[in-house]
């Protein structure tokens, strides 16, 4: 079994790690929805808080594909800013050109999206960027290099956030998501509370 289809089986729920696998019956939630390990049903008790912030902040790091670092530095950067922290948390990681990339449709995977911005085959505002964490702004606009890689690679009907506007190869940032705008089953006040500790 994959590493990643363990993580989605870790947390219970689909963090859509795999891109197409995860929406197909071959998914591993579909076929086994439980915990993975021998033991994972003999768990007694009632979790810990601790244990419960843990886990959500493990979730959203996973989620979004990032080291603890990167996103230790992301959390200290919205903790900086003036509005809620957790909010802010999830803004800058919903504005990352990687997520941004593949909310755009362009990638199956954040994974995916993240080797396609890597690889130099995205634009900002007519300039190659090659940086999974550029934070994209108001007004950016976002197309690939060569739209015949990004045909490869493509989800078939994307759905664009509504922070998103444009066409089937070219997105531009029409506003700041708000929390209601972001497709994620993440609970950012854990997250804040595990590292207010």
């Amino acid at each position: 079994m994959n590493e990643k289809c363990r993580t989605c089986r870790k947390f219970g729920e689909k963090l859509f790690l795999k891109g197409d696998r995860c929406s197909s019956p071959k998914c591993e939630i579909v076929k086994r929805n439980y915990a993975p390990g021998a033991h994972a049903g003999a768990r007694r008790g009632k979790r810990s808080e601790y244990s419960l912030q843990l886990q959500e902040k493990q979730k959203a790091r996973n989620e979004y594909c990032l080291r603890e670092k990167q996103f230790f530095l992301t959390f200290q950067k919205a903790a900086r800013a003036k509005e809620a922290t957790g909010e802010m948390m999830l803004k800058l990681l919903e504005t990352r050109l990687d997520n941004v990339v593949y909310r755009a449709g362009w990638a199956k995977s954040r994974m995916q999206a993240r080797q396609i911005v890597n690889h130099g085959h995205i634009k900002v505002n007519d300039k190659l960027v090659d940086i999974p964490s550029y934070q994209v702004k108001l007004k950016d606009v976002i197309e690939p290099r060569d739209a015949e890689i990004i045909k490869n690679t493509m989800v078939e009907k994307p759905q664009l956030p509504s922070w998103l506007k444009g066409k089937q190869f070219k997105v531009e940032v029409v506003n700041t998501p708000n929390r209601e705008e972001i497709e994620t089953s993440i609970d950012e006040q854990l997250v804040v509370e595990f590292y207010s500790r």
